[in-house]
């Protein structure tokens, strides 16, 4: 191997002088990488303590975190044994998603009716009985005594136990969870899925298994005279009163259409706006200077700001929604569209007008062929992208499914209701990015990918 200690003084010198740049690199340049390297690590650490990151972390609520995510692939149902003088009372909320007359084969009655058995898992149960609740998890009894006062917490209590203000709480995992007080036991049993998802108690489907629901739309005795089974079930899956799938899908088409829309006329106008700010379209300075800051407007307002504003103008309601997405796309496709036309090439200008045309007809032949393809293609990606921004600007009044997820998510009891809408929003987006792709893909000549 050939090294610089295996030549003469003469030819390290020499060489030394030919590669300077090599052998006398500049310590600035030298030192640069580790230095932006240097300054990004101490900017994240001063960004750290700066936003007081380890504080929010500790009180963070994880546990709900989790709560809400499994309230979004399961659901529960909430009896209820409250304490009389003449026994115990079993009672299910008012609208429990076990119909009018719950009867689940989870929870059964003693032969005397003072005693309930609710099971969980196997070998994972309670039986509630008048001043006392048996607990047996994994095989392993608990006994919570129930006074005048409060219930006790077991001496045999595990870290599945909460005991607080006279209250004790138990938990099974996922299967649920219970609460003992003095005067009634309540009971949360999860279970997986999304609970009457295609009928609700109301209809004469509910119950029925998918084979069954074929049967009875095929072969079953007609159910609503004048209405055909199969109508019936479509009827009763659109108009499901836990689901509301109707509403749902029209508030999803309203979304779409408010991208597509304000997208659309944002591109209209933008098209025209951008030859008036282009420098070597429109030969002004002032007209230049006015419709580039006019960009500048629209653009630097977010469109969630604007969605506010034409709210409490118009009301809450997908026309806010078409005219933020109108206000903010003018202003960002009218610049792009604007730089686009300042480096078309000026060569196919010059041979239009050589032979003779009119200005509108050199824009015509000479400019616009180069480029309404980029133009086209910008404007696919921002209707694409503002499928998704329609949601959130929903969410603020502006109408689409964005304001229904609100109206979900604000209860803080339906977030099955939330993964099924943002399932939907994500099969939306997948399909209408594909479609923006491949249209795109066609116009500027590549490849679909």
């Amino acid at each position: 191997m050939l090294t610089t200690s295996n030549l003469s003084a003469e030819r390290r010198a020499e060489l030394k002088e030919q590669y300077a740049e090599v052998f006398h690199q500049n310590p600035v340049k030298k030192f640069r990488p580790l230095a932006i390297v240097g300054a990004l690590l101490a900017y994240l650490v001063a960004c750290f303590f700066f936003f007081n990151i380890p504080q929010v972390f500790s009180d963070a609520r994880w546990d709900r975190a989790g709560l809400y995510m499994a309230d979004w692939v399961s659901w529960q149902a909430q009896p209820k044994f409250r304490f009389r003088d003449d026994g115990l009372e079993l009672q299910y909320p008012r609208f429990s998603p076990l119909g009018a007359e719950p009867d689940p084969d989870w929870v059964t009655a003693s032969a005397a009716g003072d005693a309930y058995r609710v099971d969980f898992a196997a070998n994972d149960f309670i039986v509630v009985q008048k001043g006392l609740v048996e607990i047996t998890k994994g095989g392993q009894r608990f006994d919570v005594a129930i006074t005048e006062d409060e219930a006790l917490l077991p001496a045999n209590a595990t870290s599945a136990f909460e005991a607080r203000n006279g209250r004790v709480k138990f938990s099974f995992g996922f299967a649920g969870n219970i609460e003992i007080r003095n005067t009634q036991v309540r009971v949360w049993r999860r279970f997986w899925g999304w609970e009457n998802f295609f009928f609700d108690p109301g209809s004469a489907y509910w119950g029925m298994n998918g084979f069954e629901v074929i049967t009875m739309i095929a072969a079953g005795p007609q159910i609503e005279e004048g209405k055909s089974n199969l109508s019936v079930a479509i009827h009763d899956f659109l108009y499901n009163a836990e689901w509301q799938h109707a509403d749902v899908f029209v508030k999803l088409l309203q979304t779409i259409v408010m991208a597509f829309v304000g997208t659309l006329f944002a591109g209209v106008l933008a098209f025209p706006l951008a030859f008036i700010a282009a420098r070597n379209i429109t030969r002004s300075n002032t007209a230049n200077w006015l419709m580039k800051r006019l960009f500048d407007f629209l653009r630097s307002v977010d469109m969630l700001i604007w969605a506010l504003f034409f709210t409490r103008s118009f009301g809450p309601g997908p026309i806010a929604g078409i005219a933020a997405i109108f206000f903010t796309d003018t202003g960002t496709l009218g610049k792009l569209y604007s730089e686009a036309l300042e480096n078309v090439d000026d060569k196919q200008r010059e041979g239009v007008k050589s032979l003779g045309a009119s200005p509108v007809e050199v824009q015509r032949f000479g400019v616009v062929p180069q480029v309404l393809p980029l133009f086209a293609s910008q404007a696919l990606y921002f209707w694409e992208s503002n499928t998704r921004s329609a949601t959130i600007i929903g969410a603020v009044g502006a109408g689409g499914i964005g304001l229904k997820l609100l109206e979900a998510m604000r209860t803080g009891t339906d977030w099955e209701n939330v993964g099924y809408m943002v399932i939907l929003i994500l099969i939306v987006v997948f399909v209408f990015d594909n479609i923006s792709n491949h249209l795109r893909s066609k116009l500027i000549g590549e490849e679909a990918r």
